[in-house]
């Protein structure tokens, strides 16, 4: 086999072995589709499990606050909200989960 080909079969083999070994949350917004798409990535756990998201707009008010729930196994869980309407602005999108808090931030042009 081709030293490359071994070294990429690694490289990817680690990357799902080790992969949501801490939660994270980010943003990525897609003018095109006129969409903001935010993730929660947690370790897997075996039972289900509910965490709460916050949008923030640039006042500070919560614009939308939601329940999601993880089903026992999975890794992550997303929300997406439209570009158009939104304040224009920094933006807070916070994930609460039991005792802890992950947030980012991403801006409206």
């Amino acid at each position: 086999m081709n030293l490359r080909y071994i070294l990429f079969l690694t490289v990817i083999l680690q990357s799902f072995l080790f992969a949501n070994e801490k939660s994270e949350v980010e943003c990525i917004t897609l003018e095109d589709e006129n969409s903001i798409v935010c993730k929660y990535s947690q370790k897997r756990v075996d039972y289900d499990k509910v965490v709460k998201f916050k949008w923030i707009d640039p006042n500070g008010f919560v614009s939308r606050q939601r329940d999601m729930e993880i089903p026992a196994l999975y890794g992550s869980v997303y929300d997406y909200r439209y570009i158009f309407g939104r304040l224009k602005g920094n933006w807070k999108f916070q994930v609460i989960d039991g005792n802890n808090t992950y947030e980012t931030t991403f801006i409206i042009k």
